[in-house]
This record gives C-alpha cells, structure tokens and sequence, in this order.
C-alpha cells in the first residue's frame, strides 16, 4: 500500500494558490495548476514503487511477555531504522512519547494486536506500507518490590533464627513431646493428668505444623475496584496477599491464589515450594478489576469443592451495608464447617476523615451523618462475623500487607 507524505500533500496544496493566481492573470493558465496536482500524483506513485518492499520478517516485534507495574515495555521491531513503526497495544499498556514505549499503569492483560510498518521513497514523497495481525500478550504483573524488600525480613523473624536450639519446637499446633515445666512456659501447656501420674510437673511441647493449606481468596467486584487513599483495593490486596503468600511458601505451606466477582475469575491451583511463587504472580495479573456485584454463594462454594483439605481461607472483599453483606455472611458460615476464614478489610480513612472534620455548612452535617451510619453499619456486620467464630483483621490500607504477614505468622503458631 503506497500513503502520500505530508511533502506530498503540502506541495498538491501549493497548486490552490497558483491556480488562482494564473486563473486572474490569464483565464486558461489554471490548466497548469492541474497538471502540477497531476506532476506530483505521479512522481508520488513513482516514489512510492521505488521505497523498499516491506516483508513479513519486518513486521517481526519481539516484546517482553510479562512485566511488573511501573515499567516500561518497548516493542522491538526487527526491520531496520530506516522503517517506521507503530503498533496497537492495548490497555494497561499507556503510551509515552517514544514510538513503540508504553508504560504498565496498572496489572491487567495488554493486547498486541497489530503492527504496521513504513518505508520511505527516495523523494520522500510516498510511504510503501504494510500491516500485520500479531494477536501476542503482555501480562503486567504486580510489582513485586515490597515482597522482596519485605517478605525475606518477615520470614526471618517468623523463623526466630539464634533465639532458639530447635526452631521448630515450643509453638504451633502438633503435639511433639512431653517435657518438665519450666519458668516461662505458658500454664496452658501444663499436661495435669501426665503430671499426676509422673508425680512431676511436665508440659506438653508443640511443633510448628508444615504444608498447612492456605487459600487467599480477592474480592474482584465493584466494591473493590474503588480506590481507597488513591489506589484500588484490589491492587493493595493483591499486594498483601502476594506478601503473605511469600512468606507462607517459605515456611512450606501450600499456598492458592483465588479471584472471583461475579463468578471465579482465576485459580492458580495450590502450590508449594518458593519456585510456586512465579504461578500466584502470574495469576495475579488475571485478578482484574470488576464493575458487578460479588456473588458470594457461587464463588465460595466453587472454592469449597475446590479444596479436598482442611485450609485457612484468607478473603480479602468490602461491603457497604448489612443487607448487602447478609449473602456473604451465609456463605462464609457454610465454609466455616470445614474451614478456618479471615476477613480482611480495609480502614476506611475517607469516612475517618469526614467524621473528624469540622462541620462548616449543613451539607457537612448530612455527610458526617450519613458517615457515621456507615461506620455503626459496618461495625454491626464485623461483630456478627466474630460471633460466628470467623477472625477479621482491619488495618489501614498502608499498613495492611505487614499486618496481614504478622498475623499469618502469628496464628500459624498458636497452639
């Protein structure tokens, strides 16, 4: 296909003004401003056969099949710089202003869906161009920078690492031995009957528990997609969750990635070892953002006959009212029979905000009305998940990843 230059059309567009200008000199001198329009249609078309032919090694690009948000992705054509390029990405992908450079903005999918290429004439008159179909993915990933600046240092205090001869004994949930009492042990672990028999007071001793299933399970629905202190909800719960998982795959633990809205959207399987790291980061890229209310019944049972063990179920969602929230509390009640489930949940700082703020009009006193109604309802629905037996964590959105990995540990240990 040959495309004029701006050259091209610049030059046609100069014939306006001499045709006008031969036209009131001499009324028949406006037939030379046609055949200067037609002098350049032909030296164009003549350009345009003289530029180099495009072929589909050309129209080759090589790009990145996944990055992380915050990068740049460049697309690497395989023709040489003397072809033009341009393509069409897709979002999360944003372009910038470098041809063929985009920036991941947010996790998510990005299609490749085309790349078109252009040579130019020796005139400079005609572009030879051509286009192709490439139907390729960038998978834009969440940044792994707090896992890696935070994770290993949670690991290593959740290991106690020199506070202990034997790590693995004194805490967690399987019994291991029964040895004497000393100063500092908790009563609780006091072992009465065996100490009665024994004639001396002895202590049960626990180790902590390995491959324990743990499930993370990410509200995708539209409550989540809103952002909280400038960023979604769901990008901050995968954040957590990817931190969290870290650490539970480093004290081997088996450890399953869950999405759902209004149906399940990504399972990653249960998976074990650090190398089972790269599968919940690459389905946490298909955790995408939702604008449907969640279906707690279809999701959670979905996961319930996923899973063939016992598992603590981590579910990260937000709720606005208690009638909103009574299918979920159902359906968490039916997981409760087989499972262990935490709630997470973002603080809300922008009702926070209002409630603190200083009435100035009456419309700041509808709000901060309207705000504390909220509050009272949202601390209705966590009182009835604690008198279900379900643990809910609440934390602020900054502060939520460390606390979510603190509290893992922390219960993973308990006896």
């Amino acid at each position: 296909m040959i495309v004029p230059t701006q050259r091209a059309v610049a030059l046609v567009l100069a014939g306006a003004p001499l045709a006008l200008v031969l036209g009131v000199m001499r009324p028949d001198g406006w037939l030379l401003a046609l055949l200067w329009v037609f002098a350049i249609l032909v030296l164009t078309l003549f350009d345009g056969t003289l530029a180099l032919r495009l072929r589909d090694a050309d129209l080759a690009a090589s790009y990145p099949g996944s990055v992380e948000v915050g990068d740049r992705v460049e697309l690497s054509p395989a023709g040489g710089p003397a072809l033009r390029y341009a393509a069409d990405v897709g979002p999360p992908l944003d372009p910038t202003d470098a041809p063929l450079t985009y920036t991941a903005a947010r996790r998510g999918t990005a299609n490749v869906s085309r790349i078109w290429g252009r040579a130019s004439g020796p005139l400079g008159l005609a572009w030879r161009q051509r286009s192709r179909a490439i139907d390729g993915e960038v998978r834009v990933l969440p940044s792994l920078r707090p896992v890696r600046e935070q994770g290993m240092r949670q690991f290593l205090r959740s290991r106690q690492f020199g506070t202990r001869i034997r790590p693995d004994s004194g805490d967690g949930t399987e019994f291991q031995s029964l040895t004497d009492f000393q100063s500092g042990m908790e009563r609780r672990a006091i072992d009465w009957k065996a100490s009665a028999r024994h004639f001396s007071l002895l202590a049960r001793e626990f180790r902590t528990e390995r491959d324990n299933s743990v499930v993370f399970a990410i509200d995708c629905g539209r409550a989540m997609s809103e952002p909280v202190d400038g960023q979604p909800r769901i990008d901050r719960a995968v954040s957590a969750a990817l931190l969290a998982a870290f650490v539970a795959l480093k004290s081997g633990d088996q450890v399953r990635l869950f999405g759902f809205a209004g149906r399940p959207s990504a399972d990653s399987g249960s998976v074990s070892g650090t190398a089972g790291f790269a599968t919940l980061h690459r389905t946490a890229a298909g955790i995408d953002y939702g604008t449907q209310e969640s279906n707690y019944t279809l999701s959670l049972v979905t996961l319930d006959q996923r899973l063939q063990r016992r598992s603590l179920v981590i579910l990260f969602t937000e709720f606005t009212d208690p009638t909103a929230a009574e299918l979920m509390i159902a359906a968490a009640a039916r997981m409760l029979k087989r499972h262990r489930i935490l709630f997470v949940l973002f603080h809300d700082t922008e009702l926070d905000a209002i409630l603190d703020a200083r009435p100035e009009e009456a419309d700041d006193v509808v709000r901060t009305n309207i705000a504390h109604t909220l509050v009272r309802e949202r601390r209705i629905v966590i009182e009835r998940l604690r008198r279900l037996g379900i643990d809910v964590l609440e934390a602020a959105p900054d502060d939520l990843a460390l606390a979510l990995a603190e509290r893992y540990v922390r219960d993973r240990e308990r006896p």
